[in-house]
Parts: C-alpha cells; structure tokens; sequence
C-alpha cells in the first residue's frame, strides 16, 4: 500500500507513539539514515580492503556498501514495527487479568473512575494504560476522550476492545459491566482457542523433533560409525566436533521454533 509523504510522515508519528520512542519523524528518520550510511560505509571499507588484494572488480565494495546500507536501514525502519509487537505481547499476556480486576471493582460498587485509580495501581503492563487514562482524567480531560486517546495508542487489540467497549457503554447510557463481562469472556475463549491449537501444534512438533533431532542423528553416527570402520576411512576428533555443533544447532532451532508457537496467554 502506497502512501503519499504527509500520511507517512503522520503514519510514522503515530507508530513512535505507540511504541513508546520518544522522537520526531524527522529525528527518527536521520538517526536510521546516519545508522545505516555508517554500517555501509564500513562495510565498503572493509571489502575495500579485501579486494585490493584479489583480483575482483573495483565496484564490488561499492555494491556491498550499497546492500548493506539499504538492509540496515530497513531494518532499522522495522525496529518500530518489532517494538509495536513486543509491548502488544506483553499486554496481550495480563489483558485478562487487568480486565477482570477492573470488572471485580465496578461490581463491588465503585465509581468507575475509583475504579480506574485502582486499577492503576496494580501491577502488570496493560495497567500501565490505566495510569494513562487516569492521568488524563485528573489534567481536565472528559472520561470518554480519555478512553478513545488510550484507545488509538494502545497496540494491543484486545486491550482495544475492552477501553472501546467501556466507552460504547458510556455514550450508550447502558450499564458498564454487562459490556466488559461480554468482552472479557470473548478473550477469554480466544486465550482457550489459542491453547487448544498449541496442544495440537506441539503434538506434531513433538513427533518431528523426535525423528529429527534424536533418532536421525543417532542413527546417522551409528550408521557412519560402522561404514568408516568397513572403509577404513580416517575419523578424527574433529570430525565428531562438528556433527557436535550442527547438532547444536538443531538442538537450538527447535528450541526457538517451540517458543515461537507458544501461545501468547498468562496462565
């Protein structure tokens, strides 16, 4: 999708909101430029340096600059994506739990303004946005702007749905439980939903990581074992070093791949 330079520009001030940089567009900007000329400037200079001794073409350090420069500076750009994600993680992970605190305070019959202090001043990260609804509310601003500022900062959609539902309740008239008990219940079946795929995902996972990091391997070392012993091939420790470290990692791919499915719940 194409934008023009101004939504850009208001696009990539609204992501450094979210993600919590402290920064201008402009600033943003200039810092990854800087960044990446100064990786691509070394690296240039590295295969400079290289290449004076062989006898590769002249341009090849100018084009090694150029791709690095351009990769870094993409994933430089990138970076607020990746920070976005992170804090939506970790929201996602308690939204519950903050939730429900909240719904527990509003039923014991306090204002849902008490409410809110309360729940501000309980630990977790998606009560941090509590904080911010609270802060708000004591500078002068009306509970349902508030909520909506909140709302359109927070990179966590759940947390969305639970700041939108309260304020719908409130420009309605309606009673403010019987919409965060609804919405609450929702997540709660989409946590439920998520840990029943897991189960299903980590059975299959299970079974090939079986074959193929404990059996395959095993087998493959008998196997080479018994045809270098047939050949009279040379087999030095060296040898045995590095089925070591690729077994490593296998070992460690596994390990990121089971944490990557891992479902993003708080239980």
């Amino acid at each position: 999708m194409l934008y023009s330079k101004q939504e850009g520009h208001a696009l990539l001030k609204k992501k450094l909101k979210i993600a919590g940089i402290d920064k201008t567009p402009k600033q943003f900007l200039a810092q990854a430029l800087r960044g990446a000329l100064l990786v691509g400037f070394v690296i240039a200079g590295v295969a400079f340096v290289f290449i004076q001794r062989s006898e590769l073409p002249q341009i090849l350090p100018f084009v090694a600059g150029l791709v690095v420069f351009l990769m870094t500076y993409t994933t430089l750009m990138k970076s607020v994506d990746v920070k976005i994600n992170r804090k939506a993680k970790k929201i996602d992970r308690d939204v519950l739990f903050a939730g429900r605190f909240l719904l527990i305070k509003i039923n014991s019959g306090k204002p849902l303004i008490n409410s809110f202090v309360e729940a501000s001043q309980s630990k977790g990260v998606a009560n941090s946005y509590f904080k911010k609804i609270v802060r708000n509310i004591e500078l002068g601003t009306p509970l349902e702007k508030a909520l909506e500022a909140e709302s359109d900062e927070c990179p966590s959609k759940r947390m969305k749905r639970i700041l939108f539902q309260i304020n719908n309740a409130l420009k309605i008239g309606i009673d403010v439980t019987q919409n965060l008990e609804s919405v609450l219940e929702e997540i709660a079946n989409d946590q439920l939903i998520e840990i029943q795929r897991y189960g299903k995902k980590l059975n299959s996972l299970t079974l090939f990581y079986m074959l193929a990091a404990v059996v395959a391997p095993s087998l493959g070392m008998t196997m080479f074992i018994i045809v270098a012993g047939l050949v009279s091939l040379d087999v030095g420790p060296s040898s045995f070093f590095v089925f070591i470290f690729f077994l490593i990692l296998l070992e460690l791919g596994f390990l990121s791949l089971f944490k990557s499915i891992r479902p993003n719940v708080n239980i």
